[in-house]
């Protein structure tokens, strides 16, 4: 059963200090067993979301793996969801946006409203992305993701553990101090698919709508909503850390 108050920043702090001299793949296994059933880990088939699948899906941990299909993925995003299927066997549970208000936004707006006004794409992120999360989360006690500290300037302060207040979960950042390199080094080593938009210059893969190729030397995130200004180019999933 979860109990949403005995989660708290306390809690946090207080996981990371006992999981400090532990691996990812043991730390995995602890927190598995601390939240049994009640820990979630949200892919959605990018390298560093690769990277943790493998450490759950190898060992066989009982950690419940989940995607939110928007609708708007590339076909690459599917043919990786489907070369995982069948390399580890395993579920992975798809979540879909409300087909209600999918179907209204795309009656009275049309289907590139968000090209048209921030207000807009952030009105198509929380449809299709915030609140199939939130679902999810509502059921959870510890959220894992792929975020990494050098993905973005505003990520670069991400802890380990935290206390998400607006979801109220425990959220485990395994891959915080990961370079791209290393992300990329385990793929081959442990000879894990990946979406191959990666080698395209896609470093950060999202809807296709909203996710062009960068070129070299632009930043990790520049593909993503390129067409916004860098103050505004988040969608609501992580709220501090600006997905």
């Amino acid at each position: 059963m979860i109990f949403k108050d005995l989660l708290n920043e306390d809690l946090a702090s207080q996981i990371d200090s006992e999981t400090a001299g532990l691996g990812i793949q043991d730390t995995l296994r602890t927190l598995s067993s601390r939240f049994q059933g009640e820990i979630a880990f949200s892919t959605s088939f990018g390298q560093e979301d690769q990277v943790i699948a493998d450490m759950i899906f190898t060992p066989d941990l009982p950690i419940l793996v989940f995607t939110l299909d928007t609708g708007r993925h590339f076909e690459e995003t599917y043919k990786v969801m489907n070369q995982t299927l069948a390399k580890y066997n395993k579920k992975i549970k798809v979540c879909f946006p409300d087909k209600d208000q999918v179907e209204k936004l795309m009656t009275q707006k049309g289907p590139f409203s968000f090209y048209e006004s921030v207000e807009n794409r952030r009105e198509c992120c929380h449809i299709r992305k915030v609140e199939p999360m939130q679902k999810i989360l509502s059921q959870v006690s510890c959220w894992i993701t792929g975020l990494r500290a050098s993905q973005s300037d505003a990520r670069r302060t991400l802890k380990r553990f935290s206390y998400d207040a607006a979801n109220q979960v425990i959220k485990y950042n395994p891959l915080i101090e990961w370079s791209i390199d290393q992300v990329k080094d385990y793929l081959k080593l442990n000879h894990v698919p990946y979406n191959v938009l990666h080698d395209r210059g896609f470093l950060s893969i999202g809807c296709a709508p909203c996710t062009r190729a960068v070129a070299e030397g632009e930043d990790i995130r520049a593909g993503r909503w390129w067409w916004e200004n860098n103050k505004s180019k988040e969608c609501g999933l992580h709220q501090n850390d600006q997905e």
